[in-house]
């Protein structure tokens, strides 16, 4: 096929996609997902207890908005594994910024979510400009990141607790702001869907509300806009894409900036559902949480090929397989089993219908 019929079939507007349609993959992640959720319920009745919404969902939440930053890589056929040792450099900085520096509570913010996208830019630009392999730029991060952290709080805790018994007794504008963003972070929201009040109803966190928010965006910005399309163009064959005009180089390095953008907001949250930081542990290994996500919703390692309701999903059915371990009791030891299994079933899966696909062609 010559260049410019291979960068013309490349570009191919995508079928419009419906928010209630979904794709076959979608569909099958979701009935999936409620087989899951109806045979743990019906294994422990505390599953749809409030509390236990409250822990699953507000999880989904945190989880869902960094897996969706992942996908966005993935679907350039990158990858990041740089996103736990980021959780532990952002959230030790956003706690020294509160607690030590007394910063404005949103300046704390957006400084800490800068300093994210400011770190996706340095991989986008080693990845694009020195021809660097994703998989070594991001694992050179993860342990540069962590190592940061431990460094620049001498390997202590960091916390917000004696912020918050200092906001306790005694009112300041920083103590307000803290206290401000603290109730917004862990805020909760009562849903009532009984008009006859048999049932108490839920509460769902704010952490979960953000991640609709942004998933809502995202779905956008990837199935609806000009930029999607050249990212999954870019990520199906990057010189194809070249060959019809667009910039592959900043389109790869900017998913890296919207991961890091995602990777701020989700590490803030993160450190005000956990509290404390400690540099050595906090976030460790949840790149691979990412990853599974997004590859478990249907997103290609080989690239091209993702969705935001998928990774949603993926995510939901993931931190559902986990709830479903510590309501049974067993060992905790097996979480990254349970991880490891959903990525190797997703890559399977891809493989198996990539099979198909090519038959398909091929008849």
């Amino acid at each position: 096929m010559q260049p410019d019929s291979l960068a013309t079939a490349t570009l191919e507007r995508p079928k419009k996609r419906s928010l209630l349609s979904g794709s076959r993959k979608e569909l099958s992640i979701f009935f999936i997902l409620l087989a899951v959720c109806i045979a743990t319920a019906l294994k422990n009745h505390n599953f749809f207890g409030p509390d236990n919404f409250v822990d699953l969902t507000n999880l989904i939440g945190i989880y869902g908005i960094f897996s969706i930053g992942a996908a966005v890589v993935i679907i350039t056929s990158g990858i990041d594994l740089s996103v736990g040792s980021m959780f532990a450099l952002l959230g030790v900085i956003l706690a020294i910024a509160l607690n030590n520096w007394h910063m404005n509570q949103w300046a704390a913010v957006l400084g800490t979510i800068a300093i994210g996208m400011f770190l996706g830019s340095i991989h986008g630009v080693l990845i694009t400009r020195m021809r660097l392999q994703p998989f070594v730029v991001t694992l050179c991060g993860l342990l540069i990141y962590r190592g940061l952290a431990r460094f620049i709080c001498g390997d202590d805790t960091e916390g917000f607790e004696d912020y918050a018994a200092h906001a306790a007794t005694k009112s300041t504008p920083a103590t307000q702001g803290y206290e401000a963003l603290n109730n917004f972070a862990t805020a909760k929201i009562e849903v009532r869907c009984d008009p006859l009040n048999w049932h108490p109803g839920y509460t769902i966190p704010m952490t979960f509300i953000v991640m609709l928010f942004i998933a809502a965006i995202m779905w956008v910005v990837i199935h609806r806009s000009v930029y999607g399309r050249y990212l999954l163009a870019v990520g199906r064959n990057e010189e194809a894409a070249r060959y019809s005009g667009i910039n592959a180089k900043r389109i790869v390095a900017s998913a890296y900036v919207v991961a890091g953008l995602l990777t701020g907001i989700a590490g803030i949250l993160l450190a005000f559902y956990t509290t404390s930081i400690s540099p050595s542990s906090h976030g460790n290994s949840f790149e691979l949480y990412g990853i599974a996500a997004a590859v478990l919703g249907g997103c290609s390692l080989r690239g091209g090929e993702g969705s935001v309701i998928g990774v949603i999903l993926g995510t939901a059915l993931l931190q559902v397989l986990q709830n479903l371990v510590n309501l049974l009791g067993i060992p905790s030891s097996l979480n990254f089993a349970v991880v490891g299994a959903v990525i190797l079933l997703g890559v399977i899966a891809d493989e198996i219908i990539k099979r198909q696909g090519q038959k398909k062609k091929l008849a």
